[in-house]
């Protein structure tokens, strides 16, 4: 009985999923398209090269994969996308081993949050947007 319900929910529960997701990247992408100078110069600070090109391409993943996730338009693609992203920026910009002691505690929850979240995303990867979805729609 408990199962029917949350199979009954699977289709909200879905939709909720990928807007929460989406919720992390797309005012982030949004912050660094109006603060775009600011992330340049974060981007150079943690040694990258070609931070301009680096901005460009954050800004269009983190807006135009959210976007996807929000309306479930080639979902499994954006979700593999964001989950490659988050996956190297990780290791770049919270990299814990490398901080002081007293900077360790936040930066490996930074860290292992953002894992999570590719986590997360790797299963949107590997089961879709679900049936509230461009996707389903364009399905059926």
């Amino acid at each position: 009985m408990f199962n029917a319900q949350l199979n009954a929910l699977q289709h909200p529960l879905t939709l909720i999923g990928r807007w929460l997701l989406a919720l992390l990247f797309l005012p982030a992408g949004i912050s660094k398209l109006t603060g775009f100078a600011g992330t340049v110069g974060y981007i150079a600070s943690a040694g990258l090269p070609f931070p301009t090109l680096g901005a460009l391409v954050a800004i269009a993943v983190e807006i135009g994969a959210g976007l996807a996730l929000i309306v479930g338009f080639q979902t499994r693609i954006a979700a593999l996308i964001l989950a490659l992203f988050t996956l190297v920026a990780s290791f770049f910009f919270h990299p814990y081993w490398a901080v002081p002691a007293d900077q360790q505690f936040i930066t490996q929850l930074l860290f292992f949050k953002n894992i999570a979240v590719v986590g997360g995303l790797l299963t949107l990867t590997a089961w879709g947007a679900g049936a509230w979805s461009l996707d389903a729609r364009r399905k059926g």
